[in-house]
């Protein structure tokens, strides 16, 4: 292996109820009816594609980028005056290792880049990273690999000598549509995730020991 990519949401940070909550918070704002359970089956894939999809669905005169934009707004009040929100316990290990190791890495997430360069901010992570994709600026959202198959392409390696550290379905879908190996994060605020696709399948991300795969 010779790459690491990392989704960023339920991966990085804890942020999947964030997402959740200011999901609701929006379609309430919109008056469009959604329930809180289905958004397990949207976890990973982009808050413009299910906005587009209930938009439609419900035949509502609403552009899709005033729905994420409120809702880009509310995400990052929540960011800012939240204090509890931290790194996810064996992340920073992960990411130290690596840097230390010279081993090129990688976000590949379907946040939108405000949402994800607040995040790289708030933690001070850039330093850690030769690339950034966000998912929300390509045509298709994962399960589709072309976030995956594009961080590849920018960090200059094949995806099949990549590692991706997932923590929901279509993550998982996308990263081995992408021909990469894909470790699944179990985490349980992420819902329930099928990620049996994957190659691995860990508990916590302290438990990822990434010099298995990176011995010379």
């Amino acid at each position: 292996m010779k790459a690491v990519i990392f989704d960023m949401d339920g991966v990085i940070i804890d942020s999947e109820p964030i997402h959740t909550i200011t999901k609701m918070q929006t379609f309430k704002h919109y008056d469009i009816p959604f329930a809180e359970k289905d958004c397990e089956k949207y976890m990973g894939q982009t808050t413009k594609s299910l906005f587009a999809a209930l938009i439609k669905q419900h035949n509502r005169d609403i552009s899709v980028a005033e729905m994420v934009a409120h809702k880009y707004k509310l995400y990052l009040d929540i960011l800012d005056n939240n204090k509890s929100i931290q790194p996810i316990e064996g992340i920073l290990d992960l990411l130290r290792y690596l840097k230390q190791e010279a081993i090129p890495t990688a976000i590949g997430s379907s946040s939108g880049r405000e949402i994800i360069d607040a995040v790289v901010k708030k933690f001070q992570l850039k330093s850690y990273f030769q690339s950034i994709i966000s998912g929300a600026d390509l045509p298709k959202s994962k399960p589709d690999p072309a976030v995956y198959l594009l961080t590849a392409e920018r960090l200059g390696v094949s995806p099949t000598d990549c590692i991706v550290i997932e923590d929901t379905s279509s993550g998982v879908q996308a990263a081995k549509a992408a021909g990469m190996y894909c470790i699944a994060h179990q985490n349980k605020n992420s819902g329930s995730q099928d990620l049996r696709q994957a190659d691995s399948i860990v508990p916590s991300i302290k438990s990822i020991d990434l010099s298995l795969y990176f011995r010379n």
